[in-house]
């Protein structure tokens, strides 16, 4: 079971299309990568690349 990260401040900020974007923070914080393609994915994953 995957552990819950509580959300913080500066953790996440709304986009113009109002879609929650999480940070850098957030990631490094959550501590693995989703493989999601997320905008600001710390882990280097590449969804265009698989990987």
């Amino acid at each position: 079971m995957k552990k819950i990260i509580p959300v913080e401040d500066g953790d996440f900020y709304f986009s113009k299309e109002g879609y929650r974007v999480f940070t850098e923070k957030y990631h490094l914080k959550r501590g693995y990568c989703c493989e999601s393609g997320c905008r600001h994915c710390p882990y280097g994953f590449d969804i265009t690349k698989g990987g």
